[in-house]
């Protein structure tokens, strides 16, 4: 049973980091309703739903909400919920008569999760954007990348999961063990951009100083020394070195088998692209699975760059258990771990919208005939 058995969420299906944050919360073993809409343009996924792993363990019931008996079902939903979560821009939910006001009114003990990237105020709250857009503002985007070349994004990682999805469940968490909170529900203004400042504040506190590097690719964090940074193989393949500590660096040296009082002062940066090259050609004379052989376990700071479909093959996540089957399908597992209330997968990913409408509806208390009578309308949509 995990962390959050017995709570109820209700999520209003939207693209990137809202499905993230919900299957955050499913894995900790909350009761994930997703509510998709009939007739958005996105509501078909156009991908194997089998492999959306971030609507795994959830249900879903279909509503045109552009119908007051589907937004009626909605509330009445809402009504026995623990927290929701959306991520349309600010005034969206308002327009379709689930916003805030709305649904604390049905449920004043809710928790109402809105993300954005923006923020629900400010000159840009309602302009489109994405995640590069967000992690370029902060301050983020502009430190990743190397000297000579543009900056470059660490996928959607940064800003839609980590600054957007883990903050916004991490809000959710909060508000729902919050003292005193019986009868006293609020609203969470999760943005993207506030979510990668925080995330920001050790840089931001070494610009602040004048000891962070200005140029990108200058700093030690981001790849500018020799010795924490990424070489190429024998095969063409890469390797990491982090031998941040002198004791470890020394580590390093002994087992590609190199005299330090041979090599540039490590410190010196001025000699850091003669100590590159030196150690540049050492790694590029055997594979990346020989240097696997020779480093890997010890304190030199080492570890392979594997692909996406590598990583379930290493000793580390096979002896750990970091992925797991899921209707045969291999997912990550569930994070973070826990010692007496275990989370686990509650189930495939959704296969289709409207899936679950039935079974959502009459646990919320809606009979046959009315569930019926809502199909018949259009505003609700049973998947066969």
């Amino acid at each position: 049973m995990g962390p959050l058995t017995g709570i109820k969420i209700i999520e209003f299906a939207s693209i990137g980091p809202i499905p993230m944050c919900g299957m955050l919360l499913a894995d900790m073993g909350a009761q994930v309703i997703r509510i998709d809409r009939i007739g958005d343009a996105d509501l078909g996924i156009k991908r194997d739903p089998a492999f959306e792993y971030t609507s795994r363990g959830k249900r879903s019931v279909a509503l045109d909400l552009k119908k007051s008996e589907a937004v009626a079902a909605a509330l009445k939903l809402i009504a026995s919920a623990d927290a929701l979560i959306e991520g349309f821009r600010p005034g969206v939910m308002e327009r379709l008569g689930l916003g805030p006001k709305q649904c604390l009114d049905a449920n004043p003990s809710l928790v109402y999760g809105r993300l954005t990237g923006w923020g629900q105020e400010g000159p840009l709250s309602k302009a489109a954007g994405h995640d590069m857009n967000f992690i370029a503002l902060t301050g983020a985007l502009d430190a990743i990348g190397l000297p000579d070349g543009p900056p470059v994004a660490p996928l959607n990682l940064l800003g839609d999961f980590a600054g957007g999805s883990l903050f916004l469940a991490f809000g959710i968490a909060c508000a729902l063990a919050a003292p005193n909170r019986a009868g006293r529900g609020q609203v969470i203004d999760a943005a993207i951009t506030d979510g990668v400042l925080a995330l920001m504040a050790s840089i931001l506190g070494q610009a602040a100083s004048g000891t962070w590097q200005k140029g990108r690719g200058e700093h030690v964090i981001g790849g500018a020394a020799p010795w924490n940074t990424v070489y190429e193989t024998a095969d063409g393949l890469f390797v990491t070195v982090c031998a941040i500590e002198a004791r470890f660096y020394q580590v390093l040296l002994e087992r590609l088998g190199l005299n330090g009082s041979e090599l540039p002062d490590r410190m010196d940066r001025t000699r850091w692209p003669e100590l590159r090259t030196r150690l540049a050609e050492v790694f590029r004379t055997k594979t990346r699975d020989a240097w696997c052989d020779l480093l890997e376990g010890s304190d030199a700071c080492f570890a392979p760059v594997l692909s996406a479909n590598e990583a379930h093959l290493h000793a580390q996540a096979r002896t750990r258990g970091m992925f797991t089957l899921v209707e045969g399908k291999l997912h990550p597992a569930t994070a973070p771990r826990f010692s007496r209330t275990r989370a686990t997968i509650q189930g495939a990913p959704v296969m289709r919208p409207g899936q679950h409408s039935v079974q959502v509806l009459t646990d919320a208390g809606f009979s046959q005939a009315e569930i019926q009578t809502l199909a018949a309308q259009g505003a609700v949509h049973i998947a066969t």
